[in-house]
This record gives structure tokens, C-alpha cells and sequence, in this order.
């Protein structure tokens, strides 16, 4: 007996050991900690007007969400509105909506200047190429209908990699004034569906395989800038190995050619998918620009 609870405090040592090695080699569910929005709402709670063939359940890692069939948009607020709203589509290659990473991480920058900054999680194409755009024009109208509630007089549009593309074709195809943006903030975004520079799965996702040459030419972003484009700020890299900033220069040279005001940051290195990243070594730089840029729209 007394051989035995000379070897208890031993037993409990070697299983408290075991327990921790067995929770340190048990893989975590990540833990985020993104800004909570202020409203949430169902874009369109009566059911959506088309259909993207996707079926099952979305899939929620915490940064970002696939098959999205249930489209959402995350509205945060400042104290002190300026008068601005930007409308941020996230990117994903048209395959997910990294709406937390390149949507909720950057509210606050947005919110402490005064701006009302929304994220809009949109359904995914699967080739049905004008899903995505009924969201975002759906989520400018329940903006709209709230603009006296929350403070604004301009609505802009913004986005990343993808979702700059859908961003992009917000600003080039419209049909009514109230789907028109007063703005476009774009970061390194698709724009063009020439194979010689896009983004091949953003291509495939919103398209499919061999498109008609009218829609890669429609969704050639470039080629639908007119005099009534809203004005850009567009930050790309030229080490961008995923979106070639072309799509970048392009653009911008089309809105030049139609005197559209643009703005146009190429950095020389920092890749692709940094619009969330702390270490992204121009951060401070381009936030500047961008804060600059923003307040000229201020009344």
C-alpha cells in the first residue's frame, strides 16, 4: 500500500504529460478577433432573383466562407459620419469570399475617419457571371435606403483581388443612378479577362470555360470605362505573381483616356493579398494616400 502512493504522484505526472502532448498535437479551430459589424443584414429575405446552382451548405472558416448561396452584408458605423460610405466587395477568386480578411479587418481605419464602411458577402458565380453583381447592386440599395440613418451623401465602391473585378464592374455597369458608385478603391484587382493577363480561376469561376467573346470583352473592365466611370484609387505591386498588375495599368490608362480622375499606386514588391497584412511594407504609405484621396470627397 504504501508502495503504491509512493508511486501515485509519478502516475499523475506522467499523465498530466500526456494530456498536454495530446493538446498540443490536437490541431485548433483558429481563433479570430475581427470587428463585430453593427447591423447585419439577408440581402434578400424573400429569396434571391437568380440562381447559382450551388447547393448544400456555406462553409464558415472564421477569415472566409465558401459556396456562398446566402449573400449578407456587414454594416459598421462611426461616431462621427463624414458624409462618405464605402461598399467593400472581398476577394477570392470568385471561388470564396474572404470577407473577414479583406473585409472586416480594415473597418475601423474606415469607421475612425468618419466613413460608414459595409462588407457585402456575395454569392459565388459558378459561372453564372451576373450572380454576384444583383448582390452588390441589392446591398447599394439597402445602403441607400439608409443613408439619412447613418450619415451619407456618397457611396463608393471598394475591393480585393476578385472582388475588385466585381467592384470594377459595379463602376462600369450600371443602369440607374443609384447604382452608380460615387467612387472606386481597388486593390490589386482582376479587371481583365484577357487570357494574356487574368486571373485564370476568376476567369473560369465567373465565365466558365471558353466564354463568347462578347462576355469576355463585357467583363474586360477596361474596355466599359466611359466619361461617366467614377473616379479610382488603384494599388497593385509589380511582383504580383497571382493578378499581373496590367489589370492595374490598364485600367487605369482607360479611365486616363476617358478623363476619369485615377489614382494609381504600383509598389515594387509585397506580392498579392495584403490589404489586411500589418507587415505589408508600404501599409502606412498607401493608407495615407488612400485617407488623402478620401477626404477630397468630403463636403
Amino acid at each position: 500500500m504504501n508502495s503504491f502512493k509512493k508511486i501515485l504522484p509519478a502516475l499523475a505526472v506522467l499523465l498530466l504529460g500526456t494530456v498536454l502532448t495530446l493538446a498540443q498535437n490536437t490541431p485548433q479551430t483558429p481563433v479570430y478577433n475581427f470587428p463585430k459589424p453593427d447591423v447585419m443584414f439577408d440581402l434578400w429575405p424573400d429569396g434571391t432573383p437568380t440562381d447559382n446552382g450551388l447547393t448544400g451548405e456555406e462553409k464558415d472558416y472564421g477569415n472566409h466562407v465558401s459556396n456562398v448561396t446566402k449573400p449578407t452584408l456587414a454594416v459598421f458605423l462611426p461616431e462621427k459620419p463624414n458624409g462618405l460610405a464605402v461598399l467593400i466587395c472581398p476577394g477570392g477568386g470568385y471561388v470564396d469570399v474572404w470577407d473577414k480578411t479583406e473585409g472586416y479587418a480594415n473597418a475601423r481605419w474606415y469607421t475612425d475617419r468618419g466613413i460608414v464602411y459595409a462588407v457585402v458577402k456575395y454569392r459565388l458565380p459558378n459561372s453564372h457571371y451576373e450572380v454576384p453583381l444583383d448582390d452588390v447592386h441589392e446591398a447599394m440599395r439597402v445602403l441607400w435606403a439608409h443613408a439619412d440613418e447613418y450619415g451619407f451623401t456618397k457611396l463608393g465602391i471598394g475591393g480585393c483581388s476578385a472582388g475588385g473585378h466585381l467592384a470594377s464592374t459595379a463602376a462600369t455597369h450600371f443602369s440607374k443612378p443609384e447604382e452608380r458608385p460615387d467612387f472606386q478603391i481597388l486593390f490589386y484587382p482582376v479587371i481583365s479577362m484577357d487570357p494574356a493577363i487574368t486571373h485564370a480561376g476568376s476567369s473560369h469561376y465567373l465565365l466558365g470555360d471558353n466564354p463568347p467573346k462578347v462576355l469576355l470583352e463585357s467583363y474586360s473592365n477596361e474596355k466599359q470605362v466611359t466619361g461617366d466611370t467614377p473616379p479610382a484609387f488603384i494599388m497593385a505591386n509589380s511582383d504580383d505573381r497571382v493578378v499581373p498588375c496590367e489589370n492595374s495599368i490598364r485600367y487605369y490608362e482607360a479611365l486616363r483616356a476617358h478623363r476619369v480622375p485615377a489614382a494609381l499606386h504600383i509598389y515594387p514588391v509585397g506580392g498579392h493579398g495584403w490589404a489586411d497584412n500589418l507587415a505589408f511594407p508600404y501599409r502606412e504609405a498607401w493608407l495615407t494616400d488612400l485617407g488623402v484621396w478620401l477626404d477630397s470627397f468630403v463636403e
